[in-house]
């Protein structure tokens, strides 16, 4: 029913909506994809001929019902396929990302229940985002960027804000994995960077990465 291309910006703006209360502009869609802003236009006229999209001007673009259960039927597959790629064939986290953008776009849905099947249906990807059960549904967990936290928190990491694979790279070097102990030591108020423990060794860590962790925080 969607190319390619129609079922990259319908995950785009779902993602973009999930940052936003509002419409989501052509400028933001296009600064996303890495595009010019007149083939966004062009694109959105194409999505609102299929009910995907609903387009306002002034107040930007939105998913429909059925451009929402589109959006999130990619997002599924993709997620399952990165679990796949790093449970079955040994890829690690920082690979799988661009491997699973080419998959996310097979259309069967057959392959798809029973790649989830095969996989004992797991809730998690290995970046700790929730995958859409066959209905949509989604997990929803508790957590916190690392970066938000005080002084004597702690908790398990459970998820990573950036999956670029530059930044997976680091997380391995510095340690740091999913499941993973962190506890704040310390905040400098300059610049937000933290002193954490993890598990037993003492790091340090620039704000910006905190920015990009996420925590379940541990409940006394």
């Amino acid at each position: 029913m969607f190319s390619q291309a129609e079922e990259n910006y319908i995950k785009t703006i779902y993602h973009l909506e999930a940052l936003s209360s509002k419409g989501i502009s052509t400028n933001a869609i296009a600064k996303k994809l890495d595009t010019k802003a007149s083939s966004v236009t062009d694109m959105i006229k194409k999505l609102s001929e299929k009910e995907v999209v609903l387009y306002k001007k002034y107040q930007g673009v939105t998913l429909t019902e059925f451009g929402s259960k589109t959006a999130v039927s990619i997002i599924r597959k993709h997620r399952l396929w990165e679990v796949f790629l790093v449970n079955k064939l040994n890829f690690s986290w920082d690979e799988v990302h661009e491997v699973a953008e080419q998959l996310e776009h097979i259309k069967s849905p057959k392959l798809i229940d029973e790649l989830d099947a095969f996989l004992d249906f797991p809730k998690r990807d290995p970046h700790g985002d929730p995958i859409p059960d066959k209905d949509g549904n989604l997990q929803i967990i508790e957590k916190s960027l690392l970066a938000q936290l005080k002084v004597g928190d702690r908790g398990i990491c459970i998820g990573v804000d950036d999956s670029s694979s530059e930044f997976l790279q680091f997380l391995d070097k510095q340690g740091i994995a999913l499941g993973k102990q962190i506890e704040i030591l310390d905040k400098e108020p300059f610049d937000g960077s933290l002193q954490i423990k993890l598990n037993e060794k003492t790091i340090s860590i620039s704000n910006k990465i905190a920015n990009n962790l996420y925590i379940q925080i541990a409940k006394d």
